[in-house]
């Protein structure tokens, strides 16, 4: 039971993590970064290197691919939500939130198609690569929300009037424990402030909508990397459908609880949104089976004995380096030959 005060109303965590040079650096940054440096490590050493990846390849393609992500997930939170900033330069100050997941996801599948035909990469295989590790990465990312203590659901048991009375949290932390949400987790849960919205809460512990979610992409991530593994019935391409499908149906369902959802008029954006991931990933996976498009196994390539690569044919492109010891070697061989004659 819990009798004590400070248990029973904890002060939130501090966003801060800490400060350099006088700029504060969040845990909202630093669990985004984490999930964009363990995506890149599987991704790379997973499957990249067995494929003809390089170090050049990952630096660049990682570089502008977070910054593209970033861009599209700031750009989309400002659209749907332009009380958020007050001047000109809050659109670029996304270290304190103001991240709409959407964005980054339409930002990163033009920029992943975009990159793929710039540098003659295999796009089926690229794409197969980068869409479960990005939503490893989301899993990672959806911790920033913790510390800031926002993305959270409605008030545990239902509460409508307050302030509640110790029974009342009690009740409310007992109900998380059932759900099987940590206790470390619970205590960031207690809010007193809505944070960005104009209204003021009822001070108590609300559902930890961003926890759900984290581990439903942990589990999506899962279904998308093991199966592959054992069946020759997945194929290149499948990644994005099955993204597309498991991520709607999660977010449709967590978006529902969110006390803080993007809006249009009066309908939730995320909800819309996630109604045509469902649909749109049904599709592509069923009737490119009915028109037998491109069925190559994705075993076949990143578990089996075919030769496969990232690079189109007749790519990579030699490095410079390498290319002029070629062109020296090939002189060297004329002039052996005209001695000889």
């Amino acid at each position: 039971m819990f009798i004590l005060a400070d248990v029973l109303r904890p002060e939130p965590l501090n966003p801060v993590a800490f400060t350099i040079f006088g700029q504060e650096v969040r845990w909202y940054a630093i669990f985004i970064l984490l999930g964009v440096v363990a995506a890149a490590l599987i991704g790379y050493y997973g499957f990249g290197v067995r494929l003809g990846a390089n170090s050049d390849i990952v630096y660049e393609g990682l570089t502008f691919g977070l910054i593209s992500g970033v861009v599209g997930a700031r750009l989309y939170y400002v659209i749907f939500s332009p009380s958020s900033v007050s001047t000109f330069w809050d659109i670029f100050n996304p270290r304190g939130g103001g991240l709409a997941i959407h964005g980054a996801i339409y930002a990163t599948i033009i920029f992943v198609i975009i990159y793929c035909k710039v540098r003659k990469l295999n796009l089926l295989i690229i794409a197969e690569i980068v869409v479960p590790v990005f939503l490893l990465a989301q899993a990672f990312g959806r911790w920033g929300n913790f510390f800031n203590q926002e993305a959270f659901g409605g008030i545990v048991n239902g509460y409508t009037t307050g302030p509640l009375t110790d029974a009342q949290l009690i009740a409310q932390r007992e109900t998380l424990h059932r759900l099987l949400v940590p206790n470390f987790v619970i205590n960031q849960m207690y809010v007193t402030d809505f944070r960005g919205l104009d209204i003021q809460p009822i001070a108590g512990y609300y559902y930890p909508t961003f926890y759900f979610e984290s581990i439903a992409n942990f589990l999506g991530f899962l279904v998308m990397m093991v199966p592959r593994r054992f069946t020759r019935k997945l194929y290149l391409g499948d990644g994005l459908p099955i993204y597309l499908t498991w991520y709607g149906i999660t977010r449709f369902f967590i978006e529902g609880m969110r006390t803080d959802p993007l809006m249009l008029g009066n309908l939730r954006i995320a909800r819309l949104t996630s109604v045509v991931f469902v649909i749109a990933g049904i599709a592509i996976f069923v009737l490119r089976r009915v028109f037998k498009y491109k069925l190559i196994p994705s075993y076949d390539i990143f578990y089996g004995e075919q030769s496969a690569s990232i690079w189109l044919e007749g790519h990579p492109p030699v490095p410079k380096e390498k290319k002029k010891q070629a062109e020296n070697q090939d002189d060297s061989e004329q002039s052996n030959q005209q001695s000889d004659n």
